[in-house]
């Protein structure tokens, strides 16, 4: 009982800031579905440049027009003079939605006992009135991709919009299975294990994985037979890796798992992303050459060795694009996710380039899940996934002005910004007699 008691007060005290400045301000704001004509601005378009003094009409949901003489009967207008036009950003792994206190075990959602769980689905578990959620979209992210983790293959990972009452009308399209690729390195500084028991850890791992992955063949090739199974939902599950159902999105981080990720791959018919890759560049060639996509992060991160340089995590995604892998970013983040933005700027600033940058937080990571169709540009026809800013967003001086996610204009509104708010003029405190 006293754990109980405990746990319900330190959830309270989380979420009072957001309450009581709730109170305050005496009413809710909610997404506003409607016709909206954004007028007059710089449009960055991604996919086909930048256009100056031009409009954009969203309506359904959907971009409807792009140019500069739109009619704007029926439609709310707001001026956007002097101000930009971004698709809005995508971050490609986060825990966002999974998680609220790390510390309250009842608010994680991200990892299920076991080593075998790939039928485990993130979008059941994504939390729509996560309080992180609102403080990721003022930065001008409004797509995530929620991912499991914990064991050898722990879950399946799900693109959501950062808009909707349920998973289910946050969905946005995509799934992938998870898979921590074992490492042949050591957990941490603590790990006293010997390099010889490190390795045959691995080697165990490894023959576990190709058991696993062998069987769910043979799984996915009776099924198709017609034969009548056991109900495994494990199984069944990654039976649809093996088919390219769904992709297979393999965490692995250094260079030398890596080249055994790719070796582990050879004769598989699997569609594979890599994530992470923090020592990526070490082997950008061999990825480039079996033509497989990365999503790495975080960016702003430590060396993976004390012999590299500072600003080795920087350059990872440069280096990959230079050398010919399609890179998107993620921030691996759960609170914080709203700092992608940023990771995309080191990476301009170390080598990706800016308009690359853009990229690999827009279109690029569209193209990745297979949504480059809905996602990750300003097109007509497309998802109105869009963000009105006062300058560069990358910049930390730039203000997002404007949200809209799935046509819903956003509130711009958070914990934060309402705590900004009430102590921005306070008024002195009761003097005690």
């Amino acid at each position: 009982m006293k754990i109980i008691y405990k746990t319900f007060i330190a959830f309270t005290l989380a979420f009072m800031p957001f309450l009581v400045m709730a109170q305050i301000d005496g009413e809710v704001i909610k997404p506003r579905a409607g016709k909206f004509l954004l007028q007059n601005a710089t449009v960055v378009t991604i996919t086909n440049g930048i256009l100056n003094n031009t409009s954009v009409l969203l309506e359904d949901g959907k971009i409807k027009e792009v140019g500069s003489d739109i009619s704007a009967e029926g439609a709310e207008v707001i001026d956007c003079s002097g101000k930009y036009i971004y698709p809005g950003m995508i971050d490609g792994g986060t825990k966002l939605g999974l998680v609220e206190i790390n510390s309250v075990q009842e608010t994680v959602d991200y990892a299920e006992m076991g080593n075998f769980t790939p039928n485990m689905q993130a979008l059941t578990a994504i939390n729509p009135n996560s309080v992180a959620i609102p403080v990721t979209r003022v930065s001008g992210v409004t797509t995530v991709l929620s991912v499991p983790s914990g064991g050898l293959f722990p879950g399946t990972a799900a693109l959501i919009n950062l808009n909707g009452y349920t998973p289910d009308q946050m969905y946005a399209g995509f799934k992938g299975i998870v898979m921590n690729f074992p490492s042949s390195g050591r957990r941490g500084r603590y790990d006293r294990r010997s390099d010889e028991d490190i390795k045959k850890a691995m080697k165990k791992s490894l023959k576990e994985a190709d058991e696993l992955w062998e069987n769910a063949k043979n799984y996915a090739s009776l099924t198709a037979n017609g034969a009548e199974l056991e109900y495994y939902p494990e199984m069944a599950q990654l039976a649809k890796a093996t088919t390219g159902e769904l992709p297979l999105l393999i965490e692995v981080n250094t260079s030398a798992d890596i080249q055994a990720a790719l070796k582990w791959l050879e004769g598989k018919e699997a569609k594979v992303i890599f994530t992470g890759v923090a020592e990526g560049w070490r082997v950008a060639d061999e990825i480039a050459k079996a033509e497989i996509p990365v999503i790495t992060g975080p960016i702003q991160a430590l060396p993976t060795r004390e012999s590299d340089r500072y600003d080795a995590p920087y350059a990872n995604a440069g280096n990959m694009a230079k050398a010919g892998v399609k890179v998107a970013i993620r921030t691996d983040g759960q609170e914080n996710v709203r700092n992608l933005p940023f990771f995309a700027a080191f990476a301009a600033a170390y080598g990706l380039g800016k308009e690359e940058a853009w990229k690999a937080v827009t279109i690029t990571a569209a193209e990745i899940f297979g949504l480059d169709d809905q996602y990750g540009s300003v097109e007509v026809g497309k998802v109105a996934n869009l963000i009105v800013a006062d300058g560069d967003p990358f910049e930390t001086k730039t203000n997002v002005l404007h949200v809209f996610i799935d046509g819903y204009r956003m509130p711009l509104s958070n914990r934060q910004i309402h705590l900004y708010q009430e102590f921005l003029d306070r008024s002195p405190g009761l003097k005690m007699d």
